[in-house]
């Protein structure tokens, strides 16, 4: 008998850069260096797609990105997945290593940076 595995909050080894990420974001965010602030979204949201609110989360600040910089693609790309993403996360039915934004398509896979490919490893779920 096989059995489904849910997946509900982001584990406590991968919090940490999870964190870090969204940390990384808000400071250059807050110095308008918006590449630099949207990559470490993008890094947030890989490491933290599996787990419905960290996901969600992270759409959500990619849904205000987008309405601050008045970029009605991202705003527009950010409904769906802010509304569907978190659902899918739930199951595990994830397009590992997608960065999130509108610039992808929300189902495709993507390779994985090494740094985070190490720390996602190590948690055993990919």
């Amino acid at each position: 008998m096989s059995y489904m595995k849910f997946y509900t909050r982001i584990p406590h080894h991968l919090q940490l850069p999870y964190r870090r990420e969204l940390a990384q974001y808000r400071r250059f965010f807050a110095k308008r260096e918006w590449p630099t602030a949207w990559h470490h979204l993008e890094r947030a949201h890989i490491i933290g797609q599996r787990y419905p609110l960290a996901h969600s989360y992270v759409h959500w600040l990619m849904l205000r990105f987008g309405i601050r910089l008045k970029n009605t693609r991202e705003v527009l790309g950010q409904i769906p997945r802010l509304l569907v993403g978190g659902v899918k996360s739930f199951v595990g039915k994830v397009p590992v290593g997608n960065t999130g934004g509108a610039n992808v398509p929300p189902l495709q896979p993507m390779p994985i940076p090494a740094d985070l490919k190490r720390v996602l490893d190590d948690s055993g779920d990919f």
